[in-house]
């Protein structure tokens, strides 16, 4: 048996799995790197990006509180409402009306407010208040509608800036000294800040499109209020 060729094998093996261990550490290395890190790499871009996706986060929880508390009113408030006017207690059901704070309740307080006056001026009336109302509520949704188109944009112009950064150091590296590690920079740039802008850009279109969706439930609650009260004006004239 010849011993010096199987040691001579034995130590290719070990050292062929300490490459392989090597190999699989580096990969391991990449693999763990965060979205911190690759933030980071990303460039001022991400803090234009951050910024707006905090703006984002405040304007949707803030106007979420908002309009939740505009959709919250007593199932019983027209039937109250009701019953004040048909009893001739005008004073009261404005009271009522006053005491309750949502955004239907004040287009009904504008209503019984303008009593006496002709059915066209009084409704005239109402709707000027609930598109005041509506304009309360849809506060900040511009801003969000904004991101939403604007977000990806910027991760574009990232990406842009990028492989500029990319390009310029390959010209001036020349011919035969091009390297990975100059690109690099560039290239990481460019793909991050893409991915980041359209995760801002995505995040915000469907916060905004959430936000849109509650708005119209106030709104159809808003109109189906008023038709109700026009319909309790205009029931005597059936009579």
């Amino acid at each position: 048996m010849n011993l010096p060729f199987l040691l001579q094998g034995v130590v290719n093996t070990t050292e062929t799995a300490v490459m392989i261990e090597n190999e699989m550490g580096t990969i391991q290395e990449v693999a763990d790197m965060n979205m911190l890190d690759m933030a980071f790499k990303g460039g001022w871009i991400m803090i234009v990006l951050a910024v707006l996706s905090v703006i984002c986060i405040y304007i949707f929880f803030e106007r979420l509180f908002i309009i939740k508390k505009a959709n919250k009113e007593d199932p019983s408030f027209m039937d109250r409402i009701k019953d004040y006017m048909h009893s001739g207690d005008i004073k009261t059901a404005l009271n009522y009306s006053r005491s309750v704070d949502t955004p239907s309740a004040r287009m009904i307080e504008k209503g019984i407010s303008r009593l006496g006056r002709p059915i066209n001026d009084v409704q005239v009336a109402i709707e000027n208040v609930g598109n005041i109302e509506v304009a309360k509520l849809e506060k900040g949704l511009p801003v969000m509608a904004t991101i939403a188109a604007g977000a990806p944009m910027i991760g574009f112009l990232g990406t842009v800036i990028g492989m500029v950064r990319a390009f310029f150091a390959m010209a001036n590296a020349g011919s035969g000294n091009i390297d990975i590690t100059l690109l690099s920079g560039g290239i990481y740039e460019a793909m991050i800040t893409t991915v980041g802008g359209l995760l801002v850009g995505i995040i915000a279109m469907f916060a905004y499109n959430y936000l849109v969706m509650l708005v119209d439930r106030v709104v159809n609650k808003m109109e189906s209020r008023t038709m109700d009260f026009m319909d309790l004006l205009n029931e005597p004239l059936k009579k």
